[in-house]
């Protein structure tokens, strides 16, 4: 049996996003369907507004050993294959 060729991440975004409408029309049956799990519509409420009006930002604070607010940020990337 032949095995299927991988999809590449452009690839697999359009055929999520080829759901988008249908993915929408269910999270507002939940989020509007009262007899439903409470914890459910409110997943399902907050997902609904993520996506129509961004989350809200989040602030973040650190006091050092110093006393001063400084946060360092480090970025690593790995890369498979390359020394």
């Amino acid at each position: 049996m032949p095995v299927p060729a991988k999809k590449t991440p452009t690839e697999l975004k359009s055929l999520a996003r080829a759901y988008t409408d249908v993915s929408m029309r269910t999270l507002g049956a939940w989020a509007s369907c009262e007899e439903a799990d409470p914890e459910i519509r409110i997943r399902a409420i907050g997902m609904l507004l993520d996506r129509g009006w961004g989350k809200p930002a989040q602030t973040h604070e650190h006091t050092g050993a110093d006393g001063a607010n400084e946060i360092t940020v480090i970025l690593r990337t790995i890369v498979e294959g390359k020394k």
